[in-house]
């Protein structure tokens, strides 16, 4: 027998990642169109994608260790340039990289705190960063020695923060910074590596500034502020040309302006108007009003068509001609609390974040249908075992019940607990929801075609309930709560069977598809096995190095399990000799739920960033 220590490491390998869907609408200018006017460029957390428009086919650059917080890429589409933020006093990191091989060049890092924003010069020999308010200084860096040339405090004493910064379509001697009150022009001299700034005289006007465009001759450039008003410039006199429109401001502020051939503007509002105008009424010539505040107009060419990304995670496609909107992308703009298939088919899935459920079609990424309650939060949905309905758990303390097709309102369980209800999970007979509540009480629903009420409250644990799983002969159910117990209920009797403690929050529980044992894991990075029967504990293993375990589920033969969680990784496990054989890596904020599809041939896990990761499965069932 070979001594246990000498034997080898079963090598991890890495999981395929198939698709994701998420967009960050909330950085500035963060979805660009590529010089090829075939891809996209956005941010999603940690990572920049580079997705195809007609094939959907995506690539991911991963490198950030924190939210990347501006994008851009050099006119000859060489190059790609992200920054990110971090946290206050350290380093924060500007990655080049080459478009074509899909890879890191260098680490650019000089600006403490936030990368506010980037761009690169005509010729795309120069990058110029801007730091954010902890940092305050504009550097400008050689792309081809991956160094700094030069920099320089971004902003005077007596004014706020830089903000936003655009390059002259000219000249490489030429930028401009503004912000809070500052509108600057900046020369370069390279032989002497200095930078010269110029403010820019507005007269009695004080502007906060949003957003920045320049035309193509740098004739002029064009700001867009907090008050709703287009300023422009001209950079060699550094005076105010025109200012506009007069009368209609643009609610909540001009977040994104693109320049036109002819002399025509793009301008998109906080308030989800999208409209073009001219110089210098600037006057409405067609406006369209779009769902959340525009963050970014994307021109593909030369503007025949454009991409408009806005705060409500979407992507809409237009074209100048019939300015008519084509939503093309959506995906969840806050953290995803769950995620379901319907029993038996891996084509659909449902998802739950803040006020909105929605289905979604899995080979194609696309939502199908999307279910709202304004101002609530979904905790977590279940659907029923015959595909009629989808079960909701509500902040509000309600069960709503919604038809998968129409999503119209079926029912509602008002008062289903006091401090929201935080799990729900159905009978495979479609006759009982069972409900898990922020004060800890489990409650049993009896449903029938009109009714629905109250069988039996069982107060047992302490503290909000994280999970809940029901046996498939619906005699028994699996609660976990984050008091550190789960309790092994009787649903016949309506009484508790068994008690498992331990000294963590437990997140997440499965049942082994035998029905013998269960596994748990939660914030103390443990994943345990244990006897169904007695509540013993079989054995425990170390689930992660850092951070809490949050989501798990068992394949359906029971050989394989995943698990997910704050350390942003994947991972899939064999049930029997409880070892990891694959990691995947591409989440960028916490994992909150995982699920292995029906037949096995995807795993689909969620996070906090508001991403859907969509994984193929590593072995064949």
């Amino acid at each position: 027998m070979a001594d246990p220590k000498t034997l080898p490491e079963p090598e991890v390998l890495g999981l395929e990642l198939e698709a994701v869907i998420g967009f960050n609408g909330h950085v500035p200018n963060g979805l660009i169109c590529h010089p090829d006017q075939e891809h996209l460029v956005y941010p999603l957390g940690c990572t920049v994608l580079i997705e195809s428009i007609t094939t959907n086919k995506q690539y991911f650059l991963h490198g950030h260790r924190n939210n990347v917080s501006c994008v851009t890429v050099s006119s000859n589409g060489e190059y790609v340039a992200s920054g990110q933020v971090t946290f206050m006093g350290f380093k924060a990191d500007v990655i080049l990289w080459d478009y074509a091989k899909k890879e890191l060049i260098a680490r650019l890092s000089l600006h403490k705190g936030k990368i506010e924003a980037l761009a690169f010069s005509p010729n795309s020999k120069y990058l110029v960063s801007l730091g954010g308010p902890d940092d305050g200084s504009v550097v400008v860096w050689s792309v081809s020695k991956q160094d700094a040339i030069c920099g320089s405090p971004a902003a005077g004493l007596n004014v706020g923060n830089a903000t936003t910064i655009i390059y002259s379509n000219c000249r490489d001697e030429m930028f401009v910074t503004a912000g809070n009150g500052t509108i600057r022009v900046w020369e370069l001299d390279f032989p002497n590596r200095k930078i010269w700034p110029t403010e820019c005289q507005t007269r009695q006007m004080k502007r906060k500034v949003l957003s920045i465009a320049m035309a193509d001759d740098d004739s002029f450039f064009y700001i867009g502020t907090t008050t709703g008003d287009i300023l422009k410039l001209n950079p060699r006199t550094k005076l105010l040309a025109d200012m506009g429109p007069t009368k209609e401001k643009f609610s909540l502020g001009v977040t994104t302006i693109k320049c036109l051939k002819m002399g025509s503007l793009l301008v998109g509002s906080g308030a989800g108007v999208l409209a073009l105008c001219k110089s210098p009424s600037y006057k409405p010539i067609k406006k369209i009003q779009l769902q959340g505040g525009l963050t970014s107009i994307a021109l593909r060419g030369q503007g025949h068509q454009f991409f408009v990304g806005t705060e409500a995670a979407h992507i809409y496609c237009l074209s100048y001609t019939d300015f008519k909107e084509e939503l093309i992308a959506t995906c969840h703009s806050g953290a995803v609390q769950d995620i379901v298939f319907p029993y038996g088919t891996a084509e659909l899935f449902a998802t739950c974040s803040m006020e909105d459920i929605r289905i979604w079609h899995t080979s194609s990424n696309r939502e199908l249908l999307r279910i709202t309650v304004p101002n609530m939060t979904c905790y977590a949905i279940d659907f029923m075992k015959d595909g009629k309905s989808i079960v909701s758990a509500w902040n509000d303390g309600k069960i709503r019940a919604f038809t998968p097709e129409t999503g119209r309102l079926m029912y509602v369980i008002n008062n289903a607990h006091s401090i929201g209800v935080t799990a729900i999970a159905t009978t495979s007979d479609c006759k009982r929801i069972i409900s898990g509540g922020g004060g800890g009480q489990v409650r049993v629903w009896e449903i029938g075609p009109q009714s629905q009420k109250l069988a039996e409250a069982l107060k047992e644990h302490k503290s909000s309930v994280s999970c809940i799983k029901v046996k498939k002969n619906n005699e028994e159910c699996v609660t976990a709560s984050t008091d550190g117990t789960c309790i092994i209920w009787d649903l016949v009797r309506l009484k508790r069977n068994q008690m498992i403690l331990a000294n963590t929050l437990f997140q997440c529980v499965c049942y082994h598809p035998e029905e013998f044992q269960i596994i748990t894991s939660g914030t103390d990075r443990k994943i345990g096995y244990w006897e169904v029967f007695d509540g013993s504990v079989i054995r425990e293993l170390e689930g992660s190095l850092t951070g809490s375990i949050n989501g798990m589920d068992i394949s359906t033969e029971g050989v394989h399990f995943v698990t997910g969680g704050d350390d942003h990784l994947v991972k899939v496990w064999s049930y029997n000799d409880g070892e990891v054989t694959h990691v995947g890596v591409g989440h960028s904020g916490n994992i909150i739920r995982m699920k292995i599809s029906p037949q096995n041939k995807h795993i689909i896990s969620v996070s906090t960033d508001g991403a859907i990761l969509r994984w193929k499965f590593p072995f064949s069932s």
